[in-house]
């Protein structure tokens, strides 16, 4: 009876790595905006892995603070209130603000924004990827 109970449990324990090792990693994401220095960090699991200069809301324009979740995402976005502007890498996180990527580069690290938080493209896009893998309800966004 013991070698049943033993076989089972091994088989059980087999199907359950198993369905482990098919299933897509998950991990917790954590972004981190600070309006006063302009900078985000992106944490995975605690551990801080990029740290990049942002451009925040401008005078009159300012970008909401608090805690957020993506509520959306687009790979490629056209503003419909700013002129058509582009947004590649859209992340929606609360009403119409979002985390974008921005052909204007050398404003980077100032406020400069109608109210989103421009990235470099290469940073939007490896932190789409990132969310994108990670699941939005893994991604917890933080602007302080």
């Amino acid at each position: 009876m013991k070698f049943r109970l033993g076989m089972r449990l091994s088989f059980a324990a087999a199907i359950f790595m198993s369905a482990l090792a098919l299933s897509p990693a998950r991990a917790a994401v954590v972004v981190q905006i600070d309006k006063s220095s302009q900078r985000m960090a992106v944490s995975i699991d605690g551990a801080t892995r990029y740290s990049w200069p942002v451009s925040t809301g401008r005078s009159g324009y300012g970008t909401p603070s608090g805690v957020f979740r993506p509520q959306s995402m687009h790979r490629s976005y056209f503003s419909r209130k700013y002129y058509n502007s582009p947004m590649p890498h859209a992340i929606f996180f609360h009403h119409g603000f979002a985390i974008h990527g921005t052909t204007d580069i050398r404003r980077l690290g100032g406020r400069a924004s109608h109210g989103c938080v421009r990235l470099h493209p290469s940073h939007a896009a490896a932190l789409f990827a990132l969310v994108q893998r990670n699941g939005q309800r893994n991604t917890r966004i933080q602007i302080n």
